[in-house]
């Protein structure tokens, strides 16, 4: 089973929030490591935003039954995101048998876009383990 997500936002929306919004916004959404990472730049915000719309959608649940922070995108030092499930986020994909998490994620001037795609296991791995 191979399900995915995609998401896109106009950065311009975060940037202009209420600053006291815009507070209350990153501490329900973001976890602590994502808003370090981010360090306040509205673009890379904007694109963790969209990963997470990407997972939860991916996992069939959206925003709800699934929480923001349950959902985190971590970039590795090369730089790629990297998906960590926890709580209900991480319940949802076990019991679809998701364990296997690809994210990608753009922005240019004024939008950011994600797309995440989870697979039951990982096929390139399967692949090698039966030519063995």
């Amino acid at each position: 089973m191979i399900r995915c997500g995609i998401d896109t936002i106009e950065i311009e929306r975060l940037k202009c929030l209420n600053p006291a919004i815009r507070a209350r916004f990153l501490i329900r959404v973001y976890t602590e490591a994502e808003l370090s990472q981010a360090c306040g730049r509205n673009d890379a915000l904007s694109g963790l935003f969209t990963a997470k719309e990407a997972v939860a959608k991916a996992l069939g649940t959206g925003i709800g039954l699934v929480k923001w922070q349950e959902i985190e995108i971590l970039h590795l030092p090369s730089g790629e995101p990297e998906v960590h499930l926890h709580g209900n986020a991480a319940l949802v994909a076990i019991q679809k048998g998701l364990s296997t998490w690809a994210v990608s994620i753009s922005h240019d001037r004024s939008k950011a876009i994600a797309m995440a795609v989870a697979s039951e296991s990982d096929p390139y791995t399967q692949h090698n383990q039966e030519l063995l």
